[in-house]
């Protein structure tokens, strides 16, 4: 095949798809292009590599360019360490994506973007959670990342789900008034908060439309008792998901350069702030701290990393 010298760099989490489309000698980004969820285990082998095709065709046309092959591609993807690599190389064959290929999980990305060394602890909170180590050796290790029925813990999600779930102890005299029954009722647009039942039972609120509510509940938790509970629960468990990873590791360094990434981290100072708290009462001390806003830009640097003999 006819290779351009470009390379591709994809994140795809559990909700959208990045690639981005950069220069090989520069990593310059030339162009980007986004696409739903990509991750296999929570929509598919099908709908997943369409995502796939649909972001990496963006990225070619936001770069005015035509469709073809690059020199090397890093897709970084939610859940691929579980499994379908085969499906993901099988699809980047036949569609003849890149001469040289890396398929690895989206947290990958974060230790190229956000440790000065490529090792340490990566932590992802968004619609969903998950923790990664990874030693200078490059060996690795993970936490969390059970999905929305098993785990989740920290996630946007957790945060949705366990207001919903305070709104109704409230219905049912159970639990403590709070501002939380009046922000479901208008999102409902209803008066009655059982028509909650139909809205989450029959997929109007699927699992994105719940996470879509933590923004809301972490502004609630600055003059709200129960959303204030539930923030600080949430960010206490994902903190010691997080030790957990650090634990496991036996590691002697005293600092452990961290990487952040996913919406709740990157949109709430508060929250991010609450969890690092959290964090060092299990004894672990990130140092440095780096927020990764767009964890597909390591996916280009690994992209290139695959080509230093061509340079």
């Amino acid at each position: 095949m006819a290779v351009g010298r470009w390379v591709l760099g994809v994140d795809g989490g559990a909700t959208t798809t990045t690639a981005l489309l950069a220069e090989l000698e520069t990593g310059q980004v030339v162009g980007r292009g986004t696409g739903g969820s990509s991750n296999i285990q929570a929509v598919g082998e099908t709908a997943a590599l369409r995502e796939l095709n649909t972001a990496v065709a963006a990225a070619f046309a936001a770069a005015g360019l035509r469709r073809q092959p690059v020199t090397a591609a890093a897709l970084g993807l939610a859940g691929i360490d579980l499994d379908g690599e085969d499906v993901i190389r099988g699809w980047a064959d036949l569609v003849d994506l890149a001469e040289r290929l890396l398929v690895v999980n989206d947290a990958r990305l974060l230790f190229a973007a956000g440790t000065p060394q490529d090792w340490g602890l990566a932590i992802i909170a968004g619609t969903g959670s998950i923790a990664y180590t990874r030693t200078p050796e490059g060996n690795n290790n993970r936490t969390g990342g059970w999905g929305w029925l098993l785990g989740d813990e920290g996630s946007a999600f957790q945060i949705g789900l366990r207001a919903l779930r305070a709104v109704c102890r409230t219905a049912d005299g159970v639990g403590p008034p709070s501002r939380l029954s009046q922000i479901v009722l208008e999102k409902l647009g209803s008066s009655q908060i059982r028509d909650l039942i139909p809205a989450v039972y029959r997929g109007s609120w699927d699992k994105a439309f719940i996470a879509r509510l933590a923004p809301v509940v972490l502004d609630c938790a600055q003059h709200d008792e129960v959303a204030e509970q539930i923030v600080a629960s949430q960010a206490q468990a994902l903190a010691r998901t997080a030790a957990a990873a650090v634990r496991q590791m036996h590691w002697s360094e005293h600092l452990i350069p961290t990487a952040l990434s996913g919406g709740l981290f990157l949109h709430s100072e508060m929250y991010r702030a609450r969890f690092l708290e959290y964090l060092r009462r299990e004894g672990v001390h990130p140092e440095p701290v780096t927020l990764v806003e767009e964890p597909a830009r390591g996916a280009v640097l690994l992209a290139r990393q695959l080509c230093t003999d061509l340079a």
